[in-house]
């Protein structure tokens, strides 16, 4: 038991659940109603698009990279996935076109990245812009709308009377199944060493490059599956839909304990990070404030998370600095006492 409280309380994730219900209780405290059942159901299953964005990004965070496009993936997805819903057309079809979205945008991210070696916010900016654009081009300047009803209903359904949705679930397992790969595997782990020391992970022989390329591949296509949970849930895409998105997925990812340098994290905290990303602008309305704070709130939570994740990286490697020479000093009376010895 001891065991595994201390696991648990020196684990990055642990640390955002206890900020989460820190601010869960607050809001409660000031407005008792927010703490009702159905109220914080109604945050978990507002978060799903979020979840999906922030886990995965935190792929290419973890190997110490970012991903500034995966707004206008997912932007373009949606897009799709509407289109194909106003001609009551599968869902097959919609993760189809989705994964394949997904995998085309992350592989030419990864490539200009791990292979051509380009800055990944310079790149993958470029890449925004380019799927912006083939946004506008796609839906011909208009708001894709009119969708099936089945296909807005089902983002409505729940598992029976628990009020906790189908997406919900969904993505709870894949965010589940995805911690046991990255914590249990060895090729899960090669994310965590490739961002925490490139260059000595080459020479263990990880295949560093290769890591980074299915990393950006692994978020394009997550973030074109959040696309569709996009549509289906607003029942409406604009020209616009998915602008800021990437801030929030890298601020969620910050807040779960995913460190901006790389090397550091897991997916647990990444989709805890997103639920208190996607439950500020309900906290606020709880709160007595206008949801237009959303984006002040966000950048201070990001900027502070940043700082405080830098100043502890820095008091670590200080630490581990004053240990080696502490060892060092150490060994070097042992010897010089040996010599007198003798």
């Amino acid at each position: 038991m001891n065991k595994i409280i201390k696991v648990l309380t020196e684990s990055r994730w642990f640390s955002s659940l206890l900020f989460l219900i820190a601010l869960f209780l607050i809001t409660g405290a000031i407005n008792p109603t927010f703490l009702s059942y159905g109220n914080i159901i109604t945050c978990f299953n507002s978060s799903i698009v979020f979840i999906l964005l922030a886990v995965g990004i935190s792929f290419v965070i973890m190997t110490g990279e970012i991903d500034v496009s995966i707004g206008s993936t997912m932007g373009l997805s949606a897009a799709i996935a509407g289109s194909i819903a106003q001609q009551n057309g599968s869902w097959v079809m919609m993760v189809v076109y989705a994964i394949l979205l997904g995998l085309a945008v992350g592989f030419v991210n990864g490539v200009g990245v791990a292979i051509l070696k380009v800055p990944s916010l310079i790149f993958t900016l470029g890449t925004y812009g380019i799927v912006r654009g083939l946004v506008y081009i796609y839906s011909g300047g208009r708001t894709v709308e009119n969708f099936s009803g089945a296909f807005t209903r089902f983002s409505n359904s729940t598992v029976g009377n628990t009020g906790i949705g189908i997406y919900l679930l969904i993505v709870t397992v894949i965010v589940l199944i995805i911690n046991v790969v990255e914590t249990k595997t060895r090729q899960g782990k090669y994310f965590l060493a490739v961002g925490d020391n490139y260059d000595g992970a080459i020479l263990v022989g990880i295949p560093a490059k290769r890591t980074k390329l299915i990393a950006y591949i692994l978020c394009g296509i997550f973030a074109a599956i959040s696309g569709i949970a996009f549509s289906s849930k607003y029942g409406q895409v604009t020209i616009i839909a998915g602008s800021g998105y990437e801030m929030s997925a890298i601020a969620a990812c910050v807040l779960g304990g995913i460190s901006l340098s790389g090397g550091l994290g897991n997916v647990i905290g990444a989709a805890i990070g997103a639920v208190i990303m996607s439950s500020i602008s309900r906290l606020l309305v709880f709160l007595g404030f206008s949801s237009e704070y959303d984006n002040t709130i966000t950048g201070i939570l990001l900027i502070t998370i940043v700082v405080l994740d830098s100043l502890l990286r820095q008091r670590n490697v200080e630490n581990a600095r004053r240990e080696r020479l502490i060892a060092r000093s150490c060994s070097k009376k042992e010897i010089r006492k040996g010599h007198s010895q003798e």
